[in-house]
């Protein structure tokens, strides 16, 4: 396939950067970037559409890709696009070598693996943060991500480069409101940890070992009474200076190293 205007087919992927009822009409969502597109493929998630120009020498990653049918591009669409439009979906002045459509996948919290810390955000705002706390979930062992309420979308583009393509390494799931997750929690045995810095106890004093529902709230209302109710116990962040709260994926990552710190000594 070949696109060299902005027909309806690029209008619609186009849309996907900044209109997420689109994205989420459609079910899928662009993924930029050479890490984000290869950890998107060696996690399995379904790539729709790879979207490249003709250039004459593509790089050895990209001719990879283009060529590969693991189960992952098996059905993928290979489009050639106008340098000039391939460039408008990268994000950068420079026109990349790829650009994916990956498909959205399902908010079933049966996804989320057993055994395994889930890292919840409650109501974040910024898709950086999103991604942040990705990063940091993918790098000190939790095995899924749930945003809650209404929030900022996972799959914005701020969301998937934050993360420098830790979101695949996750089950990432979206849910409305804490009564569902705390349900699944109860049902699956996981204790549900709240992250509040009015808590009297000490993260490093609290057990983050086994399968553990860490919530982490709002950038500035923080933890929504559900959680505060819900939780089976809440921890805070021992501070000293001047600064009253941290940021939302500092926070996370601070409870998340000490999770790790807890689980493997």
């Amino acid at each position: 396939m070949r696109v060299t205007t902005r027909n309806a087919r690029f209008q619609q992927w186009h849309a996907l950067l900044d209109n997420r009822t689109k994205r989420h009409r459609l079910g899928e969502f662009l993924v930029q970037g050479v890490r984000p597109i290869t950890a998107a493929v060696e996690h399995g998630w379904t790539v729709r559409a790879l979207l490249g120009d003709d250039r004459e020498r593509r790089s050895t990653w990209a001719a990879g890709l283009w060529d590969s049918h693991t189960p992952a591009l098996a059905a993928a669409d290979r489009v050639l696009l106008a340098p000039e439009l391939l460039t408008e979906l990268g994000g950068k002045d420079e026109t990349p070598e790829l650009v994916a459509v990956v498909a959205i996948p399902d908010d079933d919290l049966g996804r989320l693996p057993p055994d395994s810390l889930v890292v919840v955000l409650d109501r974040p705002t910024s898709p950086g943060n999103i991604g942040t706390v990705a990063r940091s979930a993918d790098a000190f062992g939790a095995g899924g991500l749930v945003v809650a309420g209404h929030a900022a979308d996972p799959y914005d583009p701020q969301a998937v480069r934050a993360s420098t393509g830790s979101l695949f390494a996750l089950a990432v799931v979206r849910a409305p409101a804490p009564r569902g997750v705390l349900d699944w929690a109860a049902r699956t045995g996981r204790r549900v940890v709240g992250l509040d810095e009015d808590a009297g106890l000490d993260v490093r004093d609290a057990d983050l070992t086994g399968p553990v529902v860490l919530v982490v709230g709002n950038e500035t209302t923080g933890l929504a009474a559900g959680w505060r109710e819900g939780a089976d116990v809440s921890v805070s962040i021992p501070m000293r200076g001047a600064a009253s709260s941290l940021n939302m994926a500092a926070a996370a990552s601070i409870v998340l190293h000490e999770a790790l710190r807890q689980r493997t000594t």
